[in-house]
């Protein structure tokens, strides 16, 4: 029956409507809305605080365009080559560990799954190793690259795991290949850890998770991934939408969940993997950025999407900010500090009794 309706709909020229799908509702415009504006904020409170004795004062006048400022060699340094990159990079960092979050918790219908799901972590962790034990590479652009090659090369093994068999592309498998894959990872990664104390500690530095000491160079090369990640998660907010009404709905209305999904995969390789290459590991971003966002959209896809990216950009430049002053002059890694914030709430969210309306509605 469900066939030949879709069948006279198509004919009609027309597409069924699917319940919580691309269309923003009004509350998701305000709250989109609101967030760019306190984004915008945030980004200017980067560019005047550093970790540094520099006075907000002397940048503020740099960037009102001061001459006195704008001659001071000091400021625009820390202004122009410190602050400004890292800024950047946690914008897009922020951005793509939220929309990961988000398309994750919505292929695989778990409100709890994060983006080390698919092994991205553990793969950009062994690429990095590997990089530095056996290929002696020294330069931080170097170990950008190694972590990035090691994530994407992880994750598609995990597709490749998640794509055969008979159960090809089922949310369970996707989540059990990952699991296994990482596992296997971290293990290589700890053998080989263990006999090179050089290599531990130039590791052991990246692994932390921080946005110190990123330059425009090492943001520049992944902007095209990311915008192509993002690319694909946005055609993917109807089909994920169908899926959400389950892999049978999804068939009638002309989609294949497990193509669905395996396109999904990519889109977070992807966004998490640029991510983890560019800061480290950052933890819990990815998996309260989406929770934040559906309490404010329900089930729409499209505004889940929107908003998930920008509530992690928002709250990865918010914990920069603290890294640079709690223990001013030196800094706090990002990842400590959203670790802080992020195991009290994931506490709170287990025990919510709508985390699993909330996954369902993903």
């Amino acid at each position: 029956m469900l066939v030949a309706q879709e069948g006279r709909v198509r004919e009609a020229g027309t597409e069924p409507p699917i319940p919580g799908s691309a269309r923003l509702h009004r509350p998701t415009l305000w709250a989109a809305a609101a967030l760019l504006l306190l984004l915008a904020a945030l980004c200017v409170l980067s560019l005047l605080i550093g970790s540094g004795s520099n006075p907000i004062a002397k940048a503020w006048g740099f960037l009102t365009g001061d001459p006195a400022a704008r001659a001071d060699a000091q400021i625009r340094l820390a202004v122009m080559d410190v602050r400004l990159p890292r800024t950047i990079a946690g914008l897009l960092v922020g951005n793509a560990l939220g929309a990961a979050g988000c398309l994750l918790q919505a292929v695989t219908r778990n409100p709890l799954a994060e983006t080390g799901l698919l092994g991205v972590n553990s793969g950009a962790a062994l690429g990095v190793v590997i990089g530095l034990t056996y290929f002696h590479i020294t330069s931080a652009y170097a170990v950008l690259v190694w972590a990035l090659v090691g994530g994407m090369a992880a994750s598609a093994v995990v597709l490749l795991l998640a794509a055969s068999g008979r159960a090809a592309g089922s949310p369970l498998r996707l989540v059990l290949a990952g699991s296994a894959l990482g596992a296997t990872f971290h293990g290589a990664t700890s053998y080989v850890l263990l006999g090179t104390q050089s290599t531990f500690d130039t590791y052991r530095y990246w692994t932390i998770g921080s946005l110190a000491g990123i330059e425009t160079k090492d943001t520049l090369p992944l902007l095209p991934l990311i915008a192509v990640g993002l690319a694909v998660a946005f055609l993917s907010v109807r089909p994920l939408s169908a899926l959400a009404l389950g892999d049978d709905s999804a068939r009638s209305l002309g989609h294949h969940p497990g193509r669905i999904r395996l396109t999904v995969a990519v889109a977070v390789t992807l966004l998490a993997g640029s991510a983890v290459a560019l800061a480290g590991p950052i933890a819990f971003l990815g998996l309260l950025a989406p929770y934040a966002a559906r309490s404010v959209t329900g089930p729409r896809m499209g505004g889940q999407l929107v908003l998930s990216g920008l509530v992690g950009a928002c709250v990865m430049i918010v914990a920069d900010l603290l890294a640079r002053v709690v223990i001013r002059p030196w800094e706090t890694p990002v990842s400590v500090l959203l670790a802080f914030i992020g195991g009290p709430l994931l506490i709170w969210i287990a025990r919510s009794r709508r985390m699993s309306t909330a996954g369902a509605s993903a």
